[in-house]
């Protein structure tokens, strides 16, 4: 496989995820907040994290260069949770998004990884632009966005769902 981007912070290690993190992505993908603000992705079992790996994450890797990476603690190389650049149907240029276990929630990490993979996107990517999208009630991620200097825009609603979700964007320069 190609040897794609990693990155690395003060406490961690932000890589591709790969079909090694199936078991990790169907625990968090079924986590109470994943089913709230993210959405069911109908992963029940490890086949079908296995399967979105394989349909879903690694075919935008290999055709853009980036896509979801999963978050490694470095001290104890425990993943945390996945943040990723996301080139979604239904939205203007890449969604850059984030997800940590409940367990690692509030530590900071979301922020230091996303920063980070931010921070990629515009140097190492070429984007001078991102999006982001939240639950209206997800005041957490919210708060998370405006930190990272996103602005709320405005709504959208993306193909074959009915929810409005908020608009964030973030421009180089």
């Amino acid at each position: 496989m190609k040897n794609f981007k990693s990155f690395e912070t003060e406490r961690l290690y932000i890589r591709p995820t790969n079909e090694e993190d199936a078991l990790f992505l169907l625990g968090l993908m079924n986590t109470p907040k994943w089913l709230q603000f993210i959405g069911d992705r109908n992963i029940k079992t490890l086949d079908h994290a296995s399967m979105y790996i394989k349909n879903k994450i690694i075919p935008q890797l290999h055709r853009l260069g980036y896509s979801n990476y999963t978050i490694i603690r470095k001290g104890d190389n425990t993943k945390l949770g996945t943040c990723g650049l996301y080139d979604r149907n239904g939205l203007e240029g890449i969604d850059i998004g984030f997800a940590l276990l409940p367990e690692h929630e509030g530590n900071g990490y979301a922020l230091e990884a996303t920063y980070r993979l931010q921070q990629a996107a515009f140097e190492e990517f070429g984007l001078n632009h991102l999006s982001a999208i939240t639950a209206k009630d997800n005041t957490a991620s919210q708060g998370l966005l405006v930190k990272l200097k996103f602005k709320l825009t405005g709504t959208v609603v993306l193909p074959e769902d009915t929810e409005t979700l908020l608009l964030f964007t973030n421009q180089l320069g």
